[in-house]
């Protein structure tokens, strides 16, 4: 690459392309070319453009029956070349290209100079879609280049036409119109060619780059301007209908493919422009059937087709704007094309079907998982549709359902069931189906499904699930599902979906289970068949259950679902430490901590208007969790005693109180002296992140508090001196430390700044590690040192130790900062330092007008690349800003790129 940007490339590149070296010697020559073209222009005279092109002509020329990877690399070459010179120093590029290659040129066969042309004109618009002209060139060349077309397609077409013309010669023609029509020209001008292209569709060879062709040409943005080219394009094609079908009853997958994608580009694309041609409707329509056509073609995604998926979001764009006319326009189309979509329903559900079980069976995962995403995509079409449709989509669905299941004549499959139950619950899953007549039916018919395999009792499940907020307004109808869902608890099969349902049904209805809960908990107690991650969803359901209940019977409830765990718990306290008896220790905390994720008898989650009236008194007495935590306390400061090494089980430690604290707030207050002496002594023993976080989970909600105070400033201050030991032992080995110890100092800042005017609280030192972090080569740990920094000036004035401290080392701060913006530190980071330069310019200017003065004499600092005059510059620019932050920001960006070397270079136009 070096040798490349070389100057001395301008020399190598021609020797390198000399015809006795092999190929791969002779790109890297070409390229090396192009890249001092496309990127080096501006070293080149002016008296040495014409030299360089007729060279690269020549050099074409002989390589035109050369190697292909050549030739197109120096094709490239020329078309940066001709980009660069158009229109001022080259004024009729294209035309001036084709003249040259059609010259007679007895050493080179015609044929090959062809391709060597058709090569030339396709890299020609490629390069410059990727070139980096600047914005006001790139318009400029664009309309040159849209002008010169004139000069293309008549070739274009001439070729395309010749009976003698070659089919690779034919394949290149259209790959080059494939190119030059996304320069935006006018649909018009490439009608005829758009034709040949359609034409070609008939040829074998030719089908595939046809099909790019067309596509592209209909699909330029540019294209809707044209409405009268567009409507002479709609019969050709209709015209494919034929080819469409043969290939569908021949299993020619590929054809039906690339005639689906042509339809569906016209659609799409212009839709809302056709839609508006009213006298044309009915081509229109014939249209939009064809695409109906492709959507339902026969057999199953994505093993016998791959086409239908194409057509979805014609389906979005066509509604969208038919619903986006004025009313007496809208009320006209959704005449015609209601029962359109009505049809698309049924298509849709239809393509949803599994296969047999059989058929099933022989499928690969991959093929599975890639069927599972495609019934999402048609489930989000079904959810969108309902806009369209309304109320009668889901009357309609119930009465085939209703219809299937009490039909006794013709038994159905059970695909066609969880089909129509599948469309139900995409509905009801995204849409409030609470005012639907049809929902108490439904829920009727439930219990009526003869479930006979796994696929149809998982959908049977989810459309309970997603029909949970309507129990919760229908307490009376719970009876009806809540049996299926307990039975499907016992199949392991049914794992995901019935746990997902309970959970759903105990944070909905919660007010309405306590008669079903000690049947409910007795199920889950009984049931040991779940994986670890159900398990924990699990947990939640019955935390959700159990806050509904009164404390006494909750305390009943936690003691039956809790006591075989905490035995378990005893059990493996007592064994030696092992990797099976972690694994389980860590199960167990887990369920806890679930547990205490959702149960909450304060209510803080009630946001539901239809709940307010079923409140339940408020609690006296103890919270039900914090007596379960408080039992199980010694317990588990037994289980931390042995694996206070073992980072993953000091977290899921961590995490059950994180969650209670969390859920509980002010309810925890009894715990925080026990846990907080608790945290002092994990730490001290063996620092560890999730004991930080905890900490700062209490400083955020308690610090605050008198009664609190004295607890939680004793942990602080523990973890801030244990801390500052491990960085005077070498802190690089624990940026994760680092990183969670910064946001808790900053958290301290922000909730209880009090904690800084402790007498022994070294803030010196938390400063100094401050500055320390700040040249860490982990970005969130230099993140977290920023917020510190961007809370801790603010506070110079109000808490003396810190203004004396800012005072006294606030240079080495601005120093550190410099250095990141110098090219230390990720430019990703250079929002947060500039965050640290306004609060000191804020908070400290008279310091700082003199610190960044002396910092800015250093010679090469904060880089060799930036002159005095930029340095000055900069710190005037930083000292005048104080209001404005994003201002900051971008001096800032501007700064780091000076002193990167980068300023000004393509690199950097996106940053």
């Amino acid at each position: 690459m070096q040798a490349q940007v070389s100057p001395q490339a301008w020399h190598f590149s021609w020797l390198l392309l000399h015809m006795d070296k092999v190929p791969e010697i002779q790109y890297f020559g070409a390229s090396a070319l192009h890249i001092k073209i496309s990127r080096y222009w501006n070293d080149i005279p002016a008296d040495q453009y014409e030299s360089l092109k007729s060279q690269l002509f020549t050099h074409i020329t002989r390589f035109a029956s050369g190697s292909k990877i050549v030739l197109t690399r120096l094709c490239v070459a020329l078309a940066s070349l001709a980009l660069s010179m158009m229109p001022e120093a080259w004024p009729c590029a294209v035309a001036d290209m084709v003249r040259m290659f059609q010259a007679e040129d007895s050493n080179v066969d015609g044929r090959a100079r062809c391709l060597a042309l058709l090569e030339l004109l396709t890299v020609l618009p490629e390069e410059f879609q990727t070139s980096r002209l600047p914005q006001y060139r790139k318009g400029q060349v664009r309309s040159v280049l849209a002008q010169e077309c004139g000069s293309v397609f008549p070739l274009l077409e001439q070729l395309l036409q010749q009976q003698d013309s070659p089919g690779f010669i034919k394949q290149k023609v259209l790959k080059c119109f494939s190119s030059w029509v996304q320069l935006e020209i006018p649909l018009m001008d490439c009608e005829n060619l758009i034709q040949a292209a359609f034409t070609s569709l008939q040829d074998p060879e030719l089908f595939d780059t046809a099909v790019e062709a067309v596509v592209n040409a209909i699909s330029q943005p540019d294209a809707q301007r044209y409405v009268n080219t567009l409507l002479k394009l709609i019969p050709p094609v209709l015209g494919l209908q034929e080819q469409l079908r043969q290939a569908v009853q021949s299993g020619d997958m590929e054809t039906s493919h690339g005639i689906c994608r042509i339809a569906v580009a016209l659609g799409e694309n212009h839709s809302r422009a056709l839609l508006d041609q009213v006298e044309h409707w009915q081509s229109f329509l014939a249209l939009v059937n064809m695409i109906m056509f492709c959507t339902g073609i026969p057999g199953h995604y994505p093993v016998n087709e791959t086409t239908s998926s194409l057509t979805l979001t014609f389906w979005y764009t066509l509604q969208d704007d038919i619903l986006s006319f004025e009313p007496d326009k809208q009320a006209v189309y959704q005449q015609v094309y209601r029962p359109v979509y009505f049809q698309l329903v049924d298509v849709l559900l239809h393509k949803a079907q599994f296969p047999s079980d059989e058929e099933y069976g022989f499928w690969s995962s991959d093929e599975k998982e890639q069927f599972r995403i495609y019934r999402v995509d048609i489930s989000d079409t079904l959810m969108y549709v309902y806009e369209m449709l309304g109320a009668e989509l889901l009357s309609s669905l119930y009465d085939k359902l209703g219809r299937l299941l009490t039909n006794t004549e013709q038994p159905s499959t059970w695909q066609h069931t969880e089909a129509l139950l599948y469309g139900f619950q995409s509905i009801a899953e995204t849409i409030d189906v609470n005012y639907s007549d049809v929902v108490p039916g439904l829920i009727g018919l439930i219990p009526r499904i003869s479930i006979s395999n796994v696929q149809l009792a998982d959908t049977v499940m989810f459309t309970i699930g997603s029909l949970s907020e309507w129990l919760a307004d229908h307490p009376v109808m719970i009876n009806n599902v809540l049996p299926l869902v307990l039975q499907a608890l016992g199949n392991p099969e049914l794992s995901i979906s019935s746990v997902s349902t309970l959970k759903k049904i105990c944070r909905e209805c919660k007010y309405d289970l306590p008669p079903y809960a000690a049947n409910i908990v007795a199920e889950v107690l009984m049931k040991q068949i779940h994986k670890t991650s159900q398990c924990m969803w699990l947990m939640q359901a019955l935390g959700f259950l159990l806050s509904a209940l009164q404390v006494e019977e909750i305390l009943k409830n936690l003691h039956s679902l809790i006591t075989p765990y905490i035995q378990q718990l005893e059990k493996l306290a007592d064994e030696t430490p092992n990797p099976s008896n972690r694994l389980a220790i860590i199960h167990i905390l887990g369920l806890l901590s679930n547990l205490f994720t959702t149960l909450d008898i304060s209510h803080h989650d009630d946001d539901h208007e239809s709940t307010e009236v079923k409140k339940l008194p408020v609690q006296q007495g103890p919270n039900p969790v914090v007596v379960v935590l408080q039992q199980v306390f010694q317990l588990i400061q037994k289980v931390l005693s042995k694996w206070l090494n073992d980072a993953q089980v000091v977290e899921s430690v961590c995490a059950i109180f994180e969650k209670s604290v969390k859920t509980l707030l002010d309810d925890f207050a009894p715990m925080v002296p026990q846990l907080c002496e608790m945290l002092g002594q994990m730490y001290s023993t063996i620092p560890q992140v999730s004991a930080i976080e905890l900490t700062r989970q209490l400083v955020h909600i308690f610090a605050h508090e008198p009664a609190h105070f004295p607890p939680i400033k004793a942990l602080f201050l523990l973890v801030t001196s244990v801390t500052l030991t491990l960085f005077q032992q070498g802190p690089r080995d624990h940026p994760d430390i680092v990183d969670s110890f910064m946001q808790l100092l900053a958290q301290a800042l922000k909730r209880k700044p009090d904690l800084f005017l402790c007498s022994n609280l070294d803030v010196k030192a938390v400063f100094q590690c401050g500055v320390l972090s700040l040249k860490f080569p982990e970005a969130p740990t230099v993140k977290a040192s920023c917020g510190f920094f961007t809370e801790l000036l603010p506070r110079c004035g109000e808490i003396a130790p810190v203004g004396q401290v800012v005072h006294e080392n606030g240079k080495a701060l601005l120093q550190a900062v410099l250095e990141g913006i110098g090219g230390q530190a990720s430019r990703s980071l250079m929002d947060h330092f500039a965050e640290i330069l306004f609060a000191l310019n804020k908070h400290c200017f008279s310091l700082l007008s003199v610190w960044i003065k002396e910092a800015m004499q250093q010679d090469g600092f904060p880089s060799a690349r930036v002159t005095p005059e930029q340095k000055e510059n900069f710190s005037q620019q930083i000292l005048r800003e104080r209001v404005n932050k994003r201002r900051v920001k971008e001096m800032v960006k501007e700064f780091t790129l000076l002193c990167r070397g980068l300023h000004g270079t393509e690199y950097t136009a996106d940053y």
